[in-house]
């Protein structure tokens, strides 16, 4: 499991690779997604799933932003894809030394969905990062390739 959400984490990175700044915040789609806004949102995700739920951390010792929702998709004005992919690479760290700590059946309270462990986390990681990087494959399709129209 570790091995499948690393991937689809190395995906959804190389989703905004390259990219320039501009084109990495252009919006291509009517909701506030962006390339460079699912990397964010992802990171909160890392940080809120493994940090927060698994580990335990105080949502203000995460270290970034924990705040889901559409939120969670804003990028300040000054910052990069570098350091977006940068906050995105630490938090992903954090999760792995705080998921080498646990079993996997190892059981955490969630306050909305009761009685989770390190599984269910994986695996609702796993789909969640792979469903981004889809997204993200084809914004940075419309952002290279737009149609003529």
């Amino acid at each position: 499991m570790e091995s499948a959400l690393d991937r689809n984490r190395a995906e959804l990175v190389n989703t905004v690779r390259g990219l320039s700044n501009a084109d990495a915040r252009r919006r291509c789609v009517a909701s506030m997604t962006t390339p460079i806004g699912l990397l964010k949102h992802a990171a909160v995700a890392e940080r809120i799933w493994f940090q927060h739920i698994l580990g335990g951390v105080p949502k203000h010792e995460c270290g970034g932003g924990t705040t889901a929702g559409d939120t969670s998709f804003l990028v300040e004005d000054g910052e990069t894809v570098a350091d977006v992919i940068a906050e995105f690479e630490t938090a992903s760290e954090r999760s792995r030394v705080i998921a080498a700590k646990f079993d996997l059946d190892e059981v955490r309270t969630h306050p909305h969905l009761g009685n989770i462990n390190l599984r269910f986390i994986y695996l609702l990681a796993i789909e969640d990062l792979a469903r981004h990087a889809g997204h993200g494959d084809i914004l940075r399709e419309q952002i290279q390739h737009p149609l003529p129209w």
